[in-house]
This record gives structure tokens, sequence and C-alpha cells, in this order.
């Protein structure tokens, strides 16, 4: 089969580029997610940002993608020096799945959709061929135009760009029934075992604590973290399921690739992933409509223009980088939160 454009990966980069997309455009999506074997490590929290971007779009939220209780506060906590701050977030807590199903659920009709896992992506005279596996069986797909919104472990982005190294690290996350007697959202510093941070958030009767680890020994550090905040007084009981995946960390510009030669990356793809919060879904949302914008106008040079379009995004996720020795570095950040400066009192 021939399209115009072939889409591999349907989270929010790639469902948002796919409703953006103009219609006179034929769109092949490939996408390895079911309704039921969806799982990913991720807060599901909408920061401000994604909030931001979904509202230009005309998006709202329906009821069923959001979960109890709405939490207005990040209770952050200091393994290192044992401080304890609350500092007031205006995230939206949400169904992750529920969320990604919700925007796939919005694909217009030139978008045409395959549940299946790509084995191989080829140039082709006419373009690019992928081939991909669905049922036991192998497909093959043309585009002229290949658009990557496959993650951090993005086999477009490994093709286009093999020699991009940038930092990964493995995201762990566990579900367990919430038996802790006050709901809460909480962000976990510990330098012992990783240079990034963990989080903990209540959903629907559930309580979940997942972190970002070195990748060597990622598992073990997960477990003494539990430990740690278990002698803390935080509740964990049986684990009823574990999620695990790559994350990137960009560290500066050179972190990022927006892709070449009509191949196009999107999302954490292009490295574009926050690298003091890990927080994704915002630049997963701008870059998808950036780029089909660039390739709705329909001009000369969209590689180029592409990178233009997301030229403030790569800065501002570059800037973030500021950030990570006051939230990073124990000194630094025991100063910060000795000061008491943006917190609140939760009585």
């Amino acid at each position: 089969m021939m399209y115009d454009i072939i889409l591999i990966g349907l989270g929010p980069a790639g469902s948002i580029f796919a409703r953006c997309i103009d219609k006179r455009f034929s769109v092949l999506a490939i996408d390895k997610k079911t309704a039921d074997g969806f799982a990913k490590p991720c807060g599901g929290l909408l920061a401000p940002d994604a909030q931001k971007a979904l509202a230009e779009l005309g998006l709202n939220l329906p009821k069923d993608v959001l979960v109890d209780p709405q939490i207005f506060s990040v209770r952050t906590l200091d393994l290192d020096s044992g401080l304890v701050r609350n500092y007031q977030r205006m995230y939206i807590n949400l169904d992750r799945r529920k969320f990604d199903l919700w925007l796939m659920s919005g694909l217009p009709e030139n978008v045409t959709r395959a549940t299946g896992t790509v084995t191989a992506i080829e140039r082709a005279d006419d373009g690019y061929t992928v081939k991909y596996a669905a049922g036991g069986q192998e497909f093959t797909a043309r585009a002229k135009i290949l658009v990557g919104a496959d993650g951090a472990k993005s086999a477009v982005r490994h093709f286009i760009c093999p020699k991009l190294k940038t930092r990964t690290y493995m995201s762990i996350q566990q579900w367990f029934s919430e038996s802790n007697p006050v709901p809460f959202y909480s962000c976990v510093f510990d330098s012992e075992n990783t240079d990034c941070y963990s989080w903990s958030v209540s959903k629907d009767g559930s309580f979940i604590f997942g972190g970002a680890y070195p990748i060597q020994g990622a598992r073990a550090a997960f477990e003494r973290q539990k430990e740690k905040l278990a002698a803390m007084g935080v509740k964990f009981g049986v684990p009823l399921r574990t999620e695990a995946c790559l994350v990137l960390r960009p560290t500066g510009l050179k972190s990022f690739c927006c892709g070449k030669d009509n191949v196009f990356l999107i999302g954490e793809a292009a490295g574009f992933i926050s690298p003091s919060s890990l927080e994704g879904i915002s630049s997963a949302v701008i870059s998808g409509i950036k780029l089909a914008e660039v390739l709705n106008a329909a001009q000369s040079s969209p590689q180029s223009r592409y990178k233009r379009k997301v030229r403030r995004l790569r800065l501002k996720l570059a800037a973030k980088n500021l950030k990570n020795p006051f939230m990073y570095y124990p000194p630094l950040r025991k100063i910060v939160m000795k000061s008491g400066i943006k917190a609140i009192d939760v009585k």
C-alpha cells in the first residue's frame, strides 16, 4: 500500500498530529497499543502547558478520563536531608491509559490505523518502506513522508540519527491498593539511589509509585526506595502490577533530533521531554501540532521549517537543565527547601 505519510506511534504526539494533519493526506498510523494491553510508567498528571495546548485545539477532556482525587499540591520529600515541603501545582489527575485511548478515538477518516509492531524501516526510490507485524502476519507499506512518534526507544530516530546518544534512564512504576489514610501526590529525591527523582500519586482507590533510575541496577534502586519510604510511613502493600520503560533526559540542544530527508520526529522520539521533571505530554502535543502545521502549508523546505517551528520548544527544554542543580544537587536543594520559598503550609 502507498500512503502520503506513515506515522509510527499513537501516543499524545502521534494522535495529535493525526488529528491536525490535513485530510488531503492519506496516513497510515502504526501503533502497538490495544485497549487491554496498554501500560506505561507515567504519573498521569496533565501539566498546565499541555492543558493550554489542548485548549487551543478546542479539545475538552471527557469526565471518564479524570480520576479522583484532584490534588493541588505536591509533597516534596528530600531523603538526603530529611526535609519535607509542600508546593502548589495545577496538574489534572487523569487515567493515562484512557487519555491515550481518547486521543486515538478522534482520528479522522484519512488516517488508517494498524495495530502492530514495526519490524523494519528501509529507504525506497519514492520515499520509505515500513514493514510491520500484526496478528501473526507481516505487512509492507510505503510513503513519501515518515513520522516517528514512537517514544524514547524510537526505531525511527535510530534509523535517521543512529549516532545520537541521549541520556537514558529506566522508568519503573508499581500499582497498589490505596491504604494511605490521606491521598497525596509526592516528589521524592534520593541521591543514594538515583540522580533523577521518583513520584507517587493516588488515583481512584489506587496508589502508584514510580521513578527514573540509572539503567544499571534500576530495579534494586527502586526496591530500596520503597523500603525507605515505608520506614517513613508510606503504605504500599502487595503490588498489583509493575510497568517499566526507557525514558530520555536531554542535556542540551544536541540531545534533540527533528529528523531529515522527509523523516520527522515528534514528542519523546525527538527527545522532547523535560530534563527536570520528565514531563513529556505538553512537548508531545506541541510538536505534533507544529509538524502538522508545516506539512499542511505545503511549502518548500519542510524540514528546516519544522525545526524553526519547534525552536522555542527546544530552547525551553534545554534551558530546564539550568534548574537541575537546585533540584538534584543535595546541598543546593537543601538550601532551597529550608528557605521555604514558594512552599505552602498544609494543615
